[in-house]
């Protein structure tokens, strides 16, 4: 919790830009209705920060906090 307190809050703009990486690997349909497989907030997360790690440098606690607020945002609406 300090964690994210110290970070700031979620900047699903940012998070947006930060996503481009992902989609070297796939594009947006793994976020299609019919394909989810997340299903709740915490897991999307826990998703992000999961795949982040295959990056290098990993992805940092505020970038997964703005993918996923920009991912929930666009996509999940949880």
């Amino acid at each position: 919790l300090k964690t994210l307190l110290a970070m700031g809050p979620a900047k699903p703009v940012r998070g947006e830009k930060l996503h481009t990486k992902c989609l070297d690997c796939h594009g947006t349909g793994p976020y299609a209705p019919d394909k989810r497989k997340i299903k709740s907030l915490k897991a999307l997360r826990t998703e992000v920060k999961r795949w982040g790690t295959y990056y290098a440098p990993a992805l940092n606690e505020q970038d997964v906090e703005d993918i996923t607020a920009w991912l929930n945002r666009d996509y999940y609406r949880f």
